[in-house]
């Protein structure tokens, strides 16, 4: 279903010289009345919200106008018995968070494509013109997918492999037992992770998706706050929330040093360490998205010890989002409301 929205002209100068609030200003705007299921993704100028029977996609188009795009979704009480079962549904809800999201972005980059301007391809290497003409309109899914594959790669090399070599330079020269390795290994997974973070956040482009970012998690605590949902009331709550990617990879991150700690991983093959690690990694996951639901649905001392970690780093990969970046954020939202609201309660 795709229907277009006109964008709704808003004259803001007024708001825009205003300081943003503080978080402890923000928070004591509307006391929570609930704790919501629904989540979502930021994309290339838009926003994937993942409800409980449907799910959605806003994309702000060049032209100004909002396209929004709705599927039915299995999520809630409907949802498979192997995305119930605790410890098991995490890899699988990750898993399907993964594809449905990489499907919405690769939507988005294509739509962003649609409206470049190609007429001049003086513009356009030969290597470029042979491939439009070889590939078509399947150019940009190949371009996503080799780019997908790149990046998992990356990631693979950056955390798993190269934290495991500086230990073993460094054990040349500093004489370390099996849980300090395991514990340097695992601080240097988190300073690659923040400074992989902070340095995608200097790109400008990147630096508009963490603007999404933020007007994702903003409209979802707006309406958990049961708050009007307009780019004006929105733009009043925090954008950093305890149910968020970010903190996940935080979490995951944590564990996999305690995990690895006490399944003693040998240290003597780093290959045979990297083979382990990827076959832990679901239990890992499994862990980390239990303890993410706990923050997600519990507010007490022990689910804000372990989100605030999390919630510093969100600092880094949501950005204050303009209203026109909340607007498309809320259209995201809307088609994903279930009609019972018990049925969006923890």
């Amino acid at each position: 279903m795709t229907n277009q929205l006109n964008e709704n002209e808003v004259q803001n100068d007024v708001e825009q010289e205003n300081a943003v609030l503080s978080d402890s200003e923000q928070n004591k705007i509307k006391s929570e009345k609930f704790k919501s299921k629904i989540g979502g993704q930021a994309l290339i100028e838009g926003i994937m919200m993942r409800g409980i029977d449907k799910s959605a996609m806003a994309l702000r188009l060049p032209t100004g106008e909002i396209e929004v795009e709705e599927w039915d979704a299995k999520n809630g009480k409907n949802a498979p018995w192997y995305k119930k079962v605790p410890f098991i549904r995490g890899i699988f809800n990750m898993v399907g968070s993964l594809v449905e999201g990489y499907k919405c972005l690769s939507k988005s980059a294509d739509r962003a494509m649609d409206f470049e301007d190609l007429e001049d391809e003086e513009s356009q290497s030969k290597f470029e013109i042979w491939l439009e003409e070889k590939i078509g309109d399947k150019l940009v899914p190949v371009v996503t997918t080799i780019g997908t594959v790149f990046g998992v790669a990356i990631a693979l090399l950056l955390f798993m492999w190269v934290p495991s070599l500086i230990v073993k330079g460094l054990e040349h020269f500093i004489p370390m037992n099996f849980f300090v390795k395991t514990l340097i290994e695992g601080i240097i997974k988190i300073f690659v992770f923040v400074g992989y973070m902070g340095l995608t956040g200097l790109m400008k482009d990147i630096r508009r998706t963490y603007e999404y970012h933020g007007a994702e998690h903003k409209t979802i605590t707006c309406y958990e706050a049961g708050d009007d949902l307009t780019p004006e009331s929105v733009k009043k709550y925090s954008r950093f929330h305890p149910r968020c990617g970010t903190s996940f990879i935080f979490i995951v991150l944590f564990i996999s040093i305690i995990v690895f700690s006490v399944l003693r991983l040998p240290w003597e093959n780093i290959f045979l360490r990297l083979v382990c690690k990827l076959l832990l990694l679901p239990v890992i996951v499994g862990i980390g998205y239990e303890i993410i639901r706990l923050a997600g649905r519990y507010d007490n001392k022990f689910t804000r010890i372990i989100s605030a970690p999390g919630l510093w780093l969100q600092r880094l990969t949501t950005r204050e989002p303009d209203l026109d970046v909340l607007e498309v954020a809320i259209a995201a939202l809307k088609p994903c409301i279930p009609k019972d609201s018990v049925d969006d309660r923890w």
